[in-house]
């Protein structure tokens, strides 16, 4: 009887259709959309093969946009706000965040898997979640991490996003980890490719890829799917172009310089043209969005010719392509390369950028150190299960906990166990 409808039970009605009988509503017609618009290429939430643990759909979001609300839910997630990529977070509040980043990235995977009709949610879900391993201090802090567990299996920042949404975070009482569908955690770790190529094995993959349970199901020879492929190559545009306005906007690049450089010089050269009188801050501004959309707009093009040369049938049809089927072109990749040279040779290598990156090298690598000779200055939680100093468990706890800091904490903490005035 209709009385006896709860308003959940609306809900369902509206979102998986009664009889046919009823008449449509606007929700049915933006479904209706989706479901015209998403290539048979896509991934598709309701085709999903499933979570590790299984669990009720949600009664108002689909597979994907519930695996996107977990991600942006996490310590994880929220930590990122503290890292950065090439300045230290407590350098000043202009530069890019982590945080900031993956928002950046989210935004253009939308518009790419819109335009190449694939699932926007997923690539959203992704794009958010790649960089949820990346410790403090950015690819310093990595490589110290790097060096520091080689002889206890190793560190690697992909795999460690492995490990933090299918371990670390704990936050459900049924199981740890974030849960999230086969499809989120096959595209957070083959994002930049199969990790398995021909003649590997499983012990040259970083343990923690090795150490989930379910890494054999996530097919690492193959490609991953559209929308984590659409997620790399945001992740691509995002960083290039925040490279450049970040770089600019500290004074570690100059205009003049980049003048120089194909695609990046020709578009600075016609913004000053056309809006002479303007201030520096909005001609780089200008620059970049511009930057963003001719990138944006080579990846549709490439992309485009790909899959219609490939003509996949199915999500995984295009998983087991040779190839990617999302790409630059090749004259935009020459572009990048000439565009990485310069910001390599005048940015990441800048006297004050190296002076950071020593700084980060030391603190990373002396609490990892600290805390592997005496555990006992670890917080209770960390050291629980420890099985004592210089252990690879404790080692793989101690990688962990630092891995999880904000660049702002490591400093803090270093500060406080290495500076005996920092207590009094």
């Amino acid at each position: 009887m209709l009385s006896a409808v709860r308003p959940l039970d609306c809900v369902v009605l509206v979102l998986y259709g009664p009889p046919p009988a009823r008449i449509k509503g606007p929700a049915d017609m933006t479904i209706a959309a989706t479901e015209r618009t998403r290539a048979p290429y896509a991934c598709h939430p309701a085709q999903s093969r499933g979570r590790r643990f299984p669990q009720a759909d949600s009664a108002m979001r689909n597979a994907f946009q519930r695996d996107r609300d977990r991600v942006i839910h996490s310590a994880a997630f929220r930590r990122l706000k503290g890292k950065t990529q090439v300045f230290v977070a407590h350098e000043g509040d202009l530069y890019r965040t982590r945080l900031t980043h993956s928002l950046e990235v989210s935004q253009i995977a939308r518009t790419l898997a819109r335009a190449l009709r694939g699932d926007e949610d997923l690539a959203e879900a992704l794009a958010l979640a790649h960089d949820l391993g990346h410790p403090p201090f950015g690819h310093e802090g990595e490589r110290e991490l790097a060096l520091k567990m080689k002889d206890f299996g190793g560190f690697d920042h992909n795999a460690q996003t492995l490990r933090a949404i299918t371990k670390l975070e704990v936050r459900y009482p049924e199981f740890d980890g974030l849960n999230l569908t086969w499809e989120t955690l096959e595209g957070v770790v083959k994002h930049n490719g199969p990790l398995l190529g021909p003649g590997q094995t499983e012990a040259d993959l970083p343990w923690a890829f090795t150490d989930y349970e379910g890494w054999r199901d996530l097919e690492f020879e193959t490609h991953a799917g559209l929308e984590a492929q659409i997620a790399a190559l945001a992740d691509d545009i995002a960083y290039n172009n925040h490279d450049i306005d970040d770089g600019l906007s500290s004074g570690l690049l100059e205009i003049e310089p980049l003048l120089e450089l194909p695609l990046v010089g020709d578009i600075f050269r016609r913004v000053r043209e056309r809006w002479p009188d303007k201030p520096q801050t909005i001609i780089i501004h200008e620059a970049v969005r511009e930057l963003i959309g001719v990138m944006v707009a080579d990846v549709l093009a490439e992309s485009g010719k790909r899959l219609d040369r490939a003509r996949p049938d199915s999500a995984q049809a295009l998983r087991e392509l040779d190839h990617p089927v999302v790409a630059f072109s090749e004259e935009m990749v020459l572009h990048l390369a000439a565009l990485r040279r310069h910001l390599f040779a005048h940015m990441y290598r800048h006297y004050k950028v190296n002076r950071m990156m020593s700084q980060a090298r030391r603190v990373t690598g002396e609490l990892f150190d600290l805390y592997l000779a005496d555990p006992g200055v670890l917080p209770s939680d960390v050291q629980a299960g420890m099985t004592g100093a210089g252990t690879a468990q404790t080692a793989r706890a101690v990688c962990d906990y630092i891995a999880g800091m904000t660049d702002r904490f490591a400093v803090e903490e270093h500060r406080r166990l290495f500076t005996v005035q920092g207590y009094f």
